[in-house]
């Protein structure tokens, strides 16, 4: 609790963050958001740009490399700036306050909420497989999933993160058994000599390949924003990143190993949904059914997650910036940002809305985040080396190791996935592109309503009687 004092006045109490979360939650967090529906969509694609097995197995090593390699860059950062803004707090200890403002609002109206959408509307294609609710009914689906994670989050840290690791740990045992099909109950003509069966109509595109493996990789910032509430300390948060990232790239080569057995790399390219694939094949029509209900569990966890670190960048707008002054109140009974919870539910139905109207949400929501949120995860990257020479003195509990070759990849990575995402998307892409340039035109205009604002306060505190 931080007291507000005007002179020798004390005005008022204000709650800040606490640290709340264990090891283990962070770990939770990190693995719940990466390990999501992409895991069951992409490796079909990957298998189509690979020309080998091996070329196919090397882009997900590389994927957890390369992942590793910005794990360890953000690792320096949120040891050496622990704070709740994550990616926000780095930016505007780099740029300055405009910039950060701009990512604010960008995470705010395009990352955060519409990776919302798009796992929400993952979950109700899926339940709609399961059971439908009419002409809408993804849209239906959708919209409870966020109403209702919302809800969850909102009433407190502990019970977030409790839901958070049972669905992880749901999730990750939905993994393991349909891995333990494709390795122990694959017919004996799907078996190992399927591995390397059949691969000439494959194309050899490991660029294109690495695009959809680092897609699946993708969420393991979002730890950032918990930095500030880890009990661990500062070093807990660079064990949580590591770890995270070592047991997410062990799972993938698991599963896309169970997927090899069972399909070969031709089927896997030529299926539209290798997991549904695989447990056809080994379990029949039941398997079907039981894999809809994993990816929705999976889509699930990742929503939870992305809606529990999302808000506590609004939080961090609302602080620094009093147009959006409601976001920045932390309610300390619940120990979470309430006002900043509703409002990023309220953005989310909106782009669930967007999604029904152009009819393809799923890919709607890809095509208007992707190019955005590789803009500002390359500024983060460059901020390490800003932040390194304008505060040199600081202590660093975590140094990136091999400086400043290990940063210098993870930003030339971002870059690529950067001109990729602008150059492999469409309509949804210039939507996302065009709200950024919203906030742009918010942001020349900011200080003058930041003036005014804080003309309206200063009055206020004339009228309050000096007796008091």
């Amino acid at each position: 609790m931080k007291e507000k004092t005007q002179g020798n006045l004390r005005i008022g109490t204000e709650a800040e963050p606490k640290p709340a979360l264990g090891l283990t939650d962070a770990i939770a967090v990190i693995v719940g958001i990466v390990i999501g529906a992409g895991i069951f969509r992409t490796p079909s694609l990957v298998a189509a740009n690979s020309g080998s097995v091996g070329i196919f197995l090397l882009t997900w090593v590389l994927g957890g490399v390369v992942s590793l390699i910005g794990a360890l860059s953000y690792a320096e950062l949120t040891t050496t700036f622990p704070n709740t803004g994550g990616d926000y707090y780095f930016l505007r200890r780099a740029y300055g306050k405009r910039l950060a403002f701009l990512f604010a609002w960008a995470r705010m109206s395009v990352i955060q909420t519409g990776s919302i959408a798009l796992l929400s509307f993952i979950i109700g294609d899926y339940l709609t497989q399961i059971y439908t609710l009419g002409e809408f009914s993804p849209v239906i689906y959708a919209s409870l999933v966020v109403i209702v994670l919302t809800g969850i989050n909102i009433v407190g840290v502990k019970v977030g993160t409790g839901t958070q690791k049972v669905l992880t740990t749901v999730e990750v045992l939905g993994i393991l058994i349909i891995t333990g099909a494709g390795f122990f109950f694959a017919p004996e003509q799907a078996g190992a000599s399927s591995i390397a069966s059949d691969t000439s109509g494959q194309t050899n595109s490991l660029g294109l390949a690495m695009v959809f493996v680092l897609l699946t990789f993708g969420g393991w910032n979002e730890a950032a924003y918990i930095s500030g509430e880890l009990r661990s300390g500062r070093k807990g948060m660079a064990i949580a990143l590591v770890a995270g990232i070592i047991l997410i790239t062990i799972i993938y080569l698991l599963i896309n190993l169970a997927y090899l057995n069972v399909l070969g790399l031709s089927g896997m390219a030529q299926s539209d949904a290798v997991a549904g694939d695989l447990m056809r094949i080994t379990f029949g029509e039941g398997g079907v059914l039981l894999i809809g209900v994993l990816v929705a569990v999976s889509a699930l966890t990742s929503a939870n997650a992305t809606i529990f670190t999302g808000a506590r960048t609004n939080y961090a707008l609302g602080r620094d910036f009093p147009l959006f002054g409601i976001l920045g109140k932390w309610n300390e009974q619940t120990s979470s940002p309430v006002n900043a919870f509703i409002v990023q539910g309220f953005i989310s139905l909106a782009l669930i809305s967007l999604g029904l109207l152009t009819r393809n949400g799923f890919a709607t929501m890809i095509e208007y985040t992707a190019p955005v949120f590789w803009f500002f995860f390359l500024l983060v990257g460059v901020a390490l080396f800003i932040l390194r020479r304008k505060e040199p003195d600081r202590e660093r509990p975590f140094r990136v190791p091999l400086y400043p070759v290990t940063p210098l990849i993870f930003c030339l990575s971002s870059a690529y996935l950067l001109y990729s995402s602008l150059v492999y998307t469409g309509l949804g892409a210039l939507v996302g592109v065009g709200v950024l340039a919203v906030g742009v035109i918010l942001l020349l205009v900011l200080p003058a309503i930041d003036r005014k604002i804080a003309a309206r306060s200063d009055k206020a505190k004339e009228a309050v009687p000096k007796s008091l």
